[in-house]
């Protein structure tokens, strides 16, 4: 689905303007479908790894501290 120029041409400047909103409308529904589909999946595996990794950085932190005497726990 897509603007018609042909359409268009004879229109006046609202119809143009109604099917420019249309057309945004629909695009707008399918960048938010690709956005929760493909994208926000994405970002939640990812996410998880970045986590477990810096988890893991701090763990190795706690014990560097721990070491020099600085942790007390």
């Amino acid at each position: 689905m897509g603007f018609d120029e042909n359409k268009s041409k004879g229109a006046g400047w609202e119809e143009k303007l109604h099917d420019a909103g249309v057309v945004v409308e629909d695009e707008v529904k399918r960048v938010v479908a690709y956005l929760n589909d493909e994208v926000v999946p994405e970002v939640r595996r990812n996410g998880s790894v970045a986590l477990r990794a810096a988890a893991e950085q701090l763990e190795k932190l706690a014990k560097v501290m721990e070491k020099r005497g600085g942790g007390g726990a």
